[in-house]
Parts: C-alpha cells; structure tokens; sequence
C-alpha cells in the first residue's frame, strides 16, 4: 500500500469556511468573547491555527543542537533530574543525596548546606565526584572554598552555585579569574520573577536583560564574554499554562543566543544553560495531592522546552519538611516521564506545531521589545524601579484573578473537600513564598484555628426552595462559596420559608429565582422574629430588587461579582472568628 494518496480523501479546507462554520455554530454569539482567550502577556490565543499563522517566522527551519538553539542545545531531549535536599547537616545532607542518586537521581542540589571548610565541603560531597551537585546557599568564603576543592580533586563534573553576580561584580569578576571550566558559579533567577509577579514576556526579558548586564559588568572587568558566558545558569520557574510554559523556554534560549552573539561569542558560546524548578506559586495547603498534578504538568512543560535539568518540587513543601516518600514521588514523576513516556528520546516534539511556533514567535517579539526598553533606560542594574513596578501590576492582575476566581485552584478557591482538616500538618515555621491561594489558606485556617480553640464551626444552611433549575445552580455556588472558609454546609429542600426557619443554623442561604426572592425571604425573616431568632438571611444572587431585600433585613448577597475574600472574612467576623 503507497502513501502517496492517502491523504486524497479529504481536501483542504480554506481558512474562510472554517470560520462560516464557526459563526454557524456560534448562532450570533460574539466569536471574540466566545472563542479568542486573551493572556496576561497580551496575547489573543486564536480557537485554531493554520500554515498561514507561522509563514513569517524564519526560525521554522532550525535544527536542534544549532544556532540558535530554538529548538534545544543537545540533540535528543534528554535532561538531568536534580534532587533539592533540605538538610543543613554535611553528613545527614550527603547520606540523604546519595540514596537518592541511587534511587533515581541524577544530579544533587543542596539547599540549606553550608559547609565553612575544607574539611566539611569534602563530607558533604563524598562519593559525588560523579555527579553534578548544585549549591543553593553561596557565599565568598565557599565560593572560595568550591573553587580550590576542583582544583585540588581535579574535578570535571560541574559545581554550581545561586550566586547572583550583580550583587558583587567585584567578587564575581574574582572568582572568574581562577575558575575552571568545571566550575559554573552564578544563577540568573527568572524564577524569581516569576514567584513576584512576571508573566512569560517578562521573565524573559527580565532574564535576558541581567544576563546582558552580566556579560557587559565583566567584560569592563577584563573577563572575556565567553568566559562569563560559560560561568552562567538560568533558572526558571515553570508554571502551569502548558503551552506557554514550553514556548517561554524556546524562546528564551532563542533570544540569549542573539544576544550573546552580538558580544562576538561563536555560535557555539551562545547556547544557554537552562534548569527549571515546577511554581511554588500555584501549590496548595488544602488537597495537596492536586500539587502532584500540577508538578507533572509543569515538569512536561520543562522537557518539552528543552531544560538542561530539573527539580520537580515535593507536593508537601509548602507547608512541612519533605520526607523520603514525597521526594520519591517528585522524583519518580521524571523517572516515569523519561523511562515510560520516552521525554528524552526527542529534541523539541512541537517543532511545526502551528500553535506553539506562533507563541513562541510572540513571546520572543514582546520580550526582546521589553528588553530593549530596559537596555535604552541604561541596563538593568538601573532599571529597578521599572522592573519592580512592571512586577507589582503583573502580580495584581493575577492575585485578583485568583481572589475573584476566574483563576480556579481545585480545592482552595473552588471546589474544596468540605471535610479536610490542614491545621494540624502545617508547619508556621516553614518560610512562607508568595503562593497564589495564601489569603484562601488562611481564611480556612482561621476557621480551624478557631474550632481548635474550643469555638464552633459556624452551620451554613443552603435552603433550596422555589424553582428547581435556579435554586438547584445557586446552592452550588453558594456551596463553592463558603466551604473556601471552612463553614460547616447543609444542604436541605425546602416548600416554605416557615420550614426553612424551624431548621438551626447560623447562617442561612436562600437558593431560589429572582422573581421569588421577595416574598421568600419577606416570609422568611418574618418567621425567624417570631421564633426570637435572629439567624443572618444572605440572597444568593444578584437581583435588581437589592434595595427591596435589604430593607427587609436581608444581611448580603453573593454573586459572581462577589469578593469572595472580603465577604467571607466579613462574616468570619460576625460569627465570631477572630480575624
């Protein structure tokens, strides 16, 4: 059988009738608010992509491992998978990172050790010749200390540090002097941008921008741009929006290449190091299971944009020390990811896709436009005040969005297990990051710490009543609404506010149409004085007959227009939860 007509039965079909379909099936519905979805880095994602959308693009035809490393540096996917261990101690620390090589692991980061000698840094890495290992704490001294251990074990395998040289121009332009090449001693933090706010165009050209000024400093310095180039990490968050995630690596690596290049480095110099760490931003105190998910999300995103290494982050590190089975989860996530879904077998598997390439095409216009705003301003090193104010708008836009939940967080902001209990797992000690679902968490908590004091878990009465369709969608928003606080949720039906007054409660839910709003809850709180109850009457809704409601005695109304965290820590207060 020939191939060579078997795509005969079906012809091509022109950009115009797909969208004669569309408007058919959209029946006079507006085909921008229905169908295009509008990033926080300003794109407009298009319902579909075609040839035509990535004609422009001049990067389609470039191969992986080749200039400029669109598609990846190396020639296969492959990556390394870091392990982060938390431990201070240099033998614990080392025992700890050993077990892990063995279990899976093929390069060690060490968080919190710090060894202040020879002696202690030769503990530390014991039987780790073989593997790169990562410092995460960096200072002079062991900077110092990192550099005279290759020299003298005559190391190959890479040493690398966070140390940030724009905070020492002086120490790092040192350190260079006498490093090998073995020896990888700064760390260019996109993450860190992206835990404060930055969306993918950002993060790029934040990252883009210091690298730069790095490149710049050092080379007034005497040291040579390929040198400094050599001597540099990126590190990148990777968050949750899939496709852009992927995009943000592509583009990013595209985009440094040019930059190095124009600093006279061979094409061969201007390949970035990337590692990738899975958001803190987005992980969460309640349903923490749902962290495996999004970390296995983020980390396909990683590969699938071409890391150099990894660290997938334990589901429970946001809220208590990791321990040997949440780690072995984390890391079993990349193991499965190149072992059975063969990850690594292939170097950029979107290349061609019409939708990825275009993203990408997009996010390296819009980044290279921001970074050249930073490089007309004088540098990045004095563009801080535009980078921290461009930080703080990308961040409000995205905390409302999750206070308003339009950014759903399953199980924090929408629909939460009504019945767990996070109070007794959560380590306050544990240094808190700027996590999405924080002020969520902490209404919740305040709920739990308040029944843990002896106070009671305020009763929420969803009274269903009136028509079917309406009471029956209401009751469920308001259910989504209150269990956010950790309120207790009944739910009953009722054929009259007389029997929805008899049930006890300390708050009360009427679920029903507009148009029965009035006399329900005229009924309602009617019976409830004559009862000598005083139960609070909140509408879920939003009708035109507010002013009516509230004169009757209706307490509030929630809606999706509604400031979920504002009103919930309204009525913490009113039933008595210390807020």
């Amino acid at each position: 059988m020939t191939t060579e007509k078997l795509l005969t039965e079906f012809p091509p079909v022109s950009t115009e009738a797909w969208e004669e379909a569309i408007h058919k099936d959209l029946k006079g519905a507006d085909y921008s608010k229905k169908l295009i979805w509008r990033t926080d880095e300003g794109m407009p994602v298009k319902p579909y992509y075609r040839a035509v959308d990535v004609a422009g693009i001049k990067t389609l035809d470039a191969a992986p491992g080749s200039f400029p490393f669109l598609r990846g540096t190396k020639l296969s996917g492959d990556w390394r998978i870091r392990e982060e261990i938390e431990v201070a101690d240099c033998k614990e620390a080392n025992k700890i990172a050993q077990a892990a090589i063995v279990a899976g692991a093929e390069e060690i980061s060490f968080l919190t050790a710090a060894p202040g000698s020879a002696s202690e840094l030769a503990l530390l890495l014991s039987n780790l010749d073989e593997v790169p290992v990562h410092f995460e704490i960096a200072d002079a001294p062991l900077l110092k200390l990192l550099a005279e251990h290759i020299a003298h074990r005559g190391r190959t395998v890479s040493i690398t540090t966070s140390f940030d040289p724009l905070s020492n121009i002086g120490l790092a332009a040192e350190t260079l002097q006498t490093a090998n090449s073995a020896f990888i001693p700064f760390t260019i933090h996109a993450d860190a941008f992206e835990d404060k706010g930055a969306t993918a165009v950002e993060e790029i050209a934040f990252a883009l921008a210091t690298g730069i000024d790095i490149l710049a400093s050092m080379n007034e310095r005497g040291i040579a741009p390929e040198k400094t180039a050599a001597a540099l990490t990126f590190s990148f968050a990777i968050g949750s929006n899939y496709f852009f995630q992927i995009a943000k690596l592509r583009a990013f690596r595209c985009l440094w290449a040019r930059a190095a290049e124009s600093f006279d480095l061979a094409h061969e110099q201007c390949a970035a190091r990337i590692h990738a760490r899975t958001s803190r931003w987005n992980k969460t105190l309640y349903d923490p299971y749902v962290n495996v998910l999004r970390a296995t999300t983020e980390a396909m995103s990683a590969v699938l944009g071409g890391v150099d290494s990894l660290s997938v982050a334990p589901f429970d590190e946001c809220y208590k020390q990791t321990d040997e089975a949440s780690r072995r989860l984390a890391r079993n996530t990349q193991i499965l990811l190149k072992q059975e879904a063969h990850f690594n077998q292939v170097a950029d598997p979107g290349a061609g896709s019409y939708a990825l390439e275009a993203i990408t095409d997009f996010l390296a216009r819009e980044a290279w436009a921001r970074m050249q705003m930073i490089e007309a301003a004088g540098g990045f090193s004095r563009s801080q005040d535009f980078v921290a104010e461009a930080l703080a708008k990308s961040l409000a836009v995205r905390e409302k969005a999750v206070a308003e939940r339009r950014r759903i967080f399953t199980g924090t902001n929408q629909y939460s297990n009504r019945t767990e209990q996070a109070l007794a797992r959560v380590d306050f000690n544990r240094t808190s990051w700027n996590r999405a679902t924080a002020e969520y968490e902490q209404l919740r908590l305040r709920t739990e710490k308040h029944a843990a004091a002896g106070g009671k878990t305020p009763t929420v009465l969803l009274a269903e009543i009136g028509d079917v369709k309406m009471r029956a969608a209401r009751s469920g928003f308001a259910a989504n609404f209150f269990a956010c606080a950790g309120f207790k949720i009944q739910t009953q039906c009722f054929k009259s506010a007389e029997e929805v007054a008899s049930v006890t409660a300390d708050l009360i839910i009427l679920c029903s149409s507009d148009d029965e709003y009035v006399s329900l809850a005229e009924s309602l709180i009617e019976a409830l004085k004559a009862a000598g109850r005083s139960t609070p009457v909140v509408i879920a809704g939003n009708p035109t007959t507010t002013d009516q409601l509230t004169a009757l005695g209706v307490a509030d109304f929630i809606h999706i227009r509604s400031n979920p965290l504002a009103s919930l820590a309204q009525w913490q207060q009113r039933l008595g939860i210390e807020v």
